[in-house]
C-alpha cells in the first residue's frame, strides 16, 4: 500500500510517499480502505520528533480516517466488510489501509462525503471529552475557546453553540472573524490587537467565563486564571507557548477554580470506545439533521502531505485540512 513515510524527524520536507505492507488486524479490529485522512497538529509534533506514537501504535502519521471496511476480526460484532465508517486511530492514517478497534469506528453521518467524515474523529473526540466531560460545560454558561480558527476551535465553537453556551474565541487573523461568527461564536477576539482578559471582563461585567479550552499554555496560564469566573474550569489540551508557568495559588483558591487537562492518543481502547458511544448518542443526531458539520478549509492528495503540513504550521487555515487518499 502507499503511505506517507519519514526517514527522520524534521520539517515538512521529510514526508515522502513510500510503499509498505498492509497492516494486520487483531480479533477486535477492522481493516479500513482509507478514502481520506485528517491532518492535525499532533501529526506535525510527531513529525518533529516531539510526540512519539504510544507503544504498539503504527509509526505512520495520521489519527483519523474515513473509508470502507474490507476485513473484520473474528470477534467484531457491529461491522462487516463494505460498511463505510470514520475512525479514530492511534496512528497509521496517512496510508491506503489502516487497522482500527471496532469501538473507535462510527457510521458516516447522513449526506456526509468521505472528506467531511475524515474531519470528524480527532477534533470531535477531543472537544467532547474535554469541554463537556472534563469542563462540564452547561447550557447558559460562557466558554472561551483559544485558537478558534483551527480544527479544534471550529469544532468547539459549533458544539458549544449547539449546547446553549455563550461562546468567546480568540483568533490571530482578521479574516477568520466573520467565519467564526457565522458558525456560532458570539464574541471573536483578535488577540493581536485586543487583550482577551479585558474584553471578557468588559462583556461579562467582571463575571468572567465558566470554561476555558486552551491549547496555548505558557504565558496564557495566568491570563486564563484572570478570565475565569467563580467556580470556573480551565481545560488544558496543548502547550504551544510552553509547558511552565508561575501562578499565584490564592487566585485559584479564592475563585474555587478547577484546572484539568488531557491528551487523547494515549487513552485506552475502552476509554475511546466510551467517548465514541457518547458522540454517537449526543452529536451524531446533530450531524444527521444538518445542524452541525466539520469546517473543511482545504484538501490535498496523499502525496502532497508535505504541503498540508506547511499549511497547518502557517496557521493560515480556518477549519480542517484533509488528505484525499482515494479519488
Amino acid at each position: 500500500m502507499r503511505v506517507i513515510d519519514m526517514s527522520a524527524p524534521g520539517g515538512p520536507d521529510v514526508l515522502k510517499l513510500a510503499e509498505r505492507s498492509r497492516p494486520q488486524i487483531t480479533s477486535h479490529e477492522v481493516l479500513i480502505e482509507v478514502a481520506a485522512a485528517g491532518v492535525n497538529r499532533p501529526d506535525c509534533a510527531q513529525r518533529q520528533g516531539t510526540y512519539p506514537p504510544p507503544p504498539g501504535a503504527s509509526d505512520i502519521l495520521g489519527l483519523e480516517v474515513a473509508g470502507t471496511i474490507v476485513a473484520c476480526g473474528d470477534q467484531v460484532s457491529r461491522w462487516k466488510p463494505g460498511d463505510k465508517v470514520c475512525a479514530l486511530v492511534s496512528g497509521g492514517g496517512y496510508a491506503e489501509y489502516v487497522s482500527a478497534p471496532e469501538g473507535q469506528c462510527l457510521p458516516i453521518p447522513k449526506s456526509f462525503d468521505m472528506i467531511q467524515a475524515a474531519a470528524i474523529p480527532e477534533t470531535f473526540f477531543t472537544v467532547w471529552t474535554n469541554v463537556f466531560e472534563s469542563g462540564q460545560l452547561k447550557n447558559g454558561e460562557r466558554i472561551l475557546i483559544h485558537g478558534g480558527s483551527g480544527g479544534i476551535g471550529t469544532t468547539a465553537v459549533q458544539l458549544a453553540r449547539e449546547f446553549g453556551a455563550e461562546v468567546f474565541t480568540t483568533v490571530g487573523k482578521k479574516e477568520a472573524i466573520q467565519a467564526l461568527q457565522e458558525i456560532g461564536a458570539h464574541h471573536v477576539i483578535d488577540y493581536k490587537n485586543s487583550d482577551f482578559v479585558k474584553v471578557i471582563k468588559e462583556v461579562t461585567q467582571e463575571k468572567g467565563v465558566d470554561v476555558i479550552l486552551d491549547m496555548v499554555g505558557g504565558d496564557y496560564f495566568n491570563r486564563n486564571i484572570e478570565a475565569l469566573g467563580y467556580l470556573g474550569r480551565l481545560v488544558q489540551i496543548a502547550t504551544l507557548h510552553g509547558t511552565k508557568a508561575e501562578v499565584d495559588l490564592r487566585k485559584i483558591m479564592f475563585k474555587r477554580l478547577t484546572i484539568t487537562g488531557s491528551t487523547l492518543r494515549s487513552r485506552s481502547v475502552e476509554e475511546k470506545t466510551r467517548i465514541a458511544q457518547a458522540l454517537e448518542k449526543n452529536v451524531w443526531p446533530l450531524f444527521n439533521t444538518g445542524k452541525l458539520k466539520p469546517i473543511i478549509f482545504k484538501t490535498f492528495p496523499l502525496e502532497k502531505a508535505q504541503d498540508a503540513h506547511e499549511l497547518m504550521e502557517s496557521s493560515a487555515h480556518t477549519g480542517k485540512i484533509v488528505l484525499q487518499v482515494k479519488s
